[in-house]
């Protein structure tokens, strides 16, 4: 496992989920998931090493993405990994904004733009 190329997947949609999973996987990526919110601080909380991106959902159930990144920034273990939003979200812009987020992308996401992206906030 590369560890340098470590991402969480956080997305409750889990055909997107599992595809996104596998293409990055194709990709040479080491790639981990989480439904919700929630359940990605809980698995980030038991990570060692940490992932070193996430890419993250906006409208999901339990916990959104607007709550998991405040909880994210909150906690300074986790603060520093970045994220890449990934919403279908018509506000998605203006939401990375505010959420101070390192990159986003609109759905459905094109994968050259995906990897384009990843590749430049892993490097």
């Amino acid at each position: 496992m590369n560890e340098l190329r470590t991402i969480l997947v956080v997305e409750d949609d889990s055909d997107i989920s599992e595809a996104v999973t596998a293409i990055l996987g194709d990709y040479g990526y080491s790639v981990h998931a989480a439904a919700n919110g929630q359940e990605a601080l809980d698995r980030l909380r038991t990570f060692n090493p940490l992932p070193r991106l996430i890419l993250l959902d906006l409208m999901m159930p339990v916990m959104d993405g607007w709550q998991f990144r405040a909880a994210q920034a909150a906690d300074p273990a986790l603060a520093a990994i970045p994220v890449v939003l990934v919403s279908a979200d018509v506000g998605v812009a203006q939401a990375a904004e505010q959420l101070a987020v390192a990159a986003w992308l609109r759905k459905p996401v094109d994968i050259r733009a995906l990897i384009a992206v990843l590749d430049r906030q892993l490097l």
